[in-house]
C-alpha cells in the first residue's frame, strides 16, 4: 500500500509540473509561405516623393466648327483621321431660305443705291431752284439799291420829292434782306442735302451689312475646315436636319499635345505649377511641368495638365491612355522603406518584422510620415536593415507572430 501511494503521488505530481508547463508554452505560430509575402529592407538616404495619375494625351488647341444656320446635310467630303487644310471642305449644307433671303437683300440694296442716286438728283435740283432765286433776289436788290442812290443824288439837289426818295430807299432795303434771307437758304440748304443724302446713305449700308451677313451664310453652307491639323469627330449623317450651334467636327493639332492626369484628390493638395512631371506612354518617357490644375474635384479625382517638353515617341496621339508621376519634393536623409497597401501617410500601423533568421516575423507598430508613389517615410519603430513585410497581412489580425515557410531572407535578398 505504502508502494502504491508513493508510486500514486509521484504520478500526480509528475502529471502536475507536465500540465504547469504545457499551460505556459505559447500557442504555436501560423505559418505563411515565403513566396506568397512581399518583403523589403528599411533604408535611409534621399527619398524622392512622387504623386502618380491616370490621364490622357489631349490636344492643346482644339477647333470645333459650329452650325452657323440651319442646313440640311446633302454631302461629307471628308471624314475622321484625314489631314486638313484651313481651305478643305469637310461638309456641303444646303437651305434655300437662307439663298433666296440673301438674293433679296441684294436687291434691296440695289434698290437702297437707286433710291439714293435719285434723291440726290432732285435735292441738287432743289438747290440750284434755290440759287437762282437768291441770284434773281439779289439781281433786284442790286437795281433797287442803283435806283435809290440815284434818288438820293436827286433828292440832294431838290429834283425829286421826298416820297419818291423813301419809297426807293425802303424798297432797296426790303430786298436786301430778301437777299440776305436768301443766301442763307441757300447754305442751309446744302446742309440739309447732306443729311439727307447721310442717312439715305445709312440706310444702304445697314441694308449692305444684312446682305454681307447673308452671303457669308450662304458661303458657310461649304463647311470648311478653318485650321490646319487632323479631322477627329465629325458626328453629323447626310440628311441630317442642323440647327444653329449644332457641333459639326472637331479638329485638332497632333504635333501639339499636352497630358491631362487624373490625380485623386487627397494627393493633389502637394501639386503646384511648374513642378516636373515624367509622362509613361509604354513607348517612352517624356518630360513635362505643370501648366494647370483644376480648382475642381470630379469623382475624386483633380485635373491636371502638363506640358510635354519632350519629342513626342513615335505612337504618341490624341486620346492615348499615359500614366504621369508628379515630383513633388526631395527629401535627404530620411528612413524609408517601400510603400505598405495599408500604409498612410502620418498613420501608425503594425508590420510583420522579419527575425534575422529569416524564419519568424513579428508584429512591431510602426509610425509612417510623407508617402510617395512606392516608398514612405519612417518615423518610429523601424531601423535601418530591418526588414519588414509591405503586402496584406490582415488575416493574420490576431496573431503577434508568423512563422515563413521556406524563409524569407532568400527572397529578401
Amino acid at each position: 500500500m505504502i508502494r502504491r501511494t508513493v508510486i500514486g503521488v509521484v504520478t500526480l505530481c509528475v502529471l502536475l509540473v507536465a500540465w504547469r508547463g504545457i499551460a505556459q508554452l505559447k500557442p504555436a505560430a501560423p505559418t505563411v509561405e515565403g513566396p506568397t509575402v512581399w518583403p523589403d529592407t528599411v533604408k535611409r538616404g534621399s527619398m524622392l516623393r512622387q504623386v502618380r495619375g491616370l490621364g490622357t494625351l489631349v490636344p492643346e488647341e482644339i477647333l470645333f466648327i459650329a452650325a452657323q444656320t440651319d442646313g440640311r446635310v446633302d454631302r461629307i467630303a471628308a471624314r475622321p483621321g484625314a489631314t486638313v487644310t484651313p481651305d478643305t471642305v469637310l461638309l456641303q449644307l444646303s437651305n434655300p431660305e437662307l439663298v433666296l433671303a440673301a438674293n433679296d437683300a441684294e436687291w434691296q440694296v440695289k434698290a437702297a443705291q437707286a433710291t439714293y442716286t435719285d434723291l440726290r438728283v432732285r435735292l441738287e435740283s432743289q438747290k440750284l431752284e434755290q440759287q437762282s432765286v437768291a441770284a434773281r433776289v439779289h439781281s433786284d436788290y442790286v437795281q433797287a439799291k442803283l435806283k435809290a442812290d440815284l434818288e438820293q443824288r436827286l433828292g440832294d439837289a431838290g429834283l425829286t420829292s421826298e416820297i419818291n426818295l423813301k419809297t426807293t430807299k425802303a424798297i432797296a432795303d426790303e430786298l436786301q434782306n430778301r437777299s440776305s434771307i436768301e443766301k442763307k437758304k441757300v447754305d442751309i440748304s446744302g446742309e440739309s442735302i447732306e443729311a439727307q443724302l447721310a442717312a439715305q446713305q445709312v440706310q444702304i449700308q445697314k441694308l449692305q451689312a444684312a446682305w454681307e451677313l447673308k452671303k457669308a451664310q450662304v458661303h458657310q453652307l461649304q463647311v470648311r475646315a478653318g485650321a490646319k491639323g487632323v479631322l477627329q469627330q465629325l458626328p453629323v449623317e447626310v440628311g441630317q436636319q442642323l440647327t444653329p450651334g449644332t457641333v459639326l467636327a472637331k479638329i485638332a493639332q497632333p504635333s501639339k499635345l499636352k497630358a491631362e492626369l487624373k490625380i485623386p484628390e487627397t494627393q493633389a493638395k502637394d501639386i503646384l505649377l511648374g513642378q516636373t512631371v515624367q509622362i509613361d506612354t509604354r513607348n517612352g518617357v517624356i518630360p513635362g511641368k505643370v501648366s494647370r490644375i483644376d480648382p475642381a474635384v470630379l469623382n475624386g479625382t483633380v485635373t491636371v495638365d502638363v506640358r510635354l517638353e519632350g519629342e513626342l515617341p513615335s505612337g504618341a496621339r490624341p486620346d492615348l491612355s499615359v500614366d504621369g508621376s508628379v515630383e513633388i519634393e526631395r527629401l535627404s536623409d530620411v528612413l524609408y522603406v517601400g510603400r505598405p497597401v495599408l500604409g498612410q501617410p502620418d498613420s501608425t500601423v503594425t508590420l510583420f518584422r522579419v527575425e534575422t533568421d529569416g524564419k519568424e516575423a513579428i508584429r512591431v507598430p510602426v509610425k509612417l510620415g510623407r508617402t510617395s508613389v512606392s516608398t514612405i517615410e519612417i518615423v518610429e519603430g523601424l531601423k535601418v536593415g530591418d526588414r519588414v513585410i509591405l503586402s496584406d497581412m490582415s488575416a493574420m489580425d490576431g496573431h503577434n507572430r508568423i512563422r515563413l515557410q521556406p524563409g524569407i531572407g532568400e527572397l529578401a535578398r
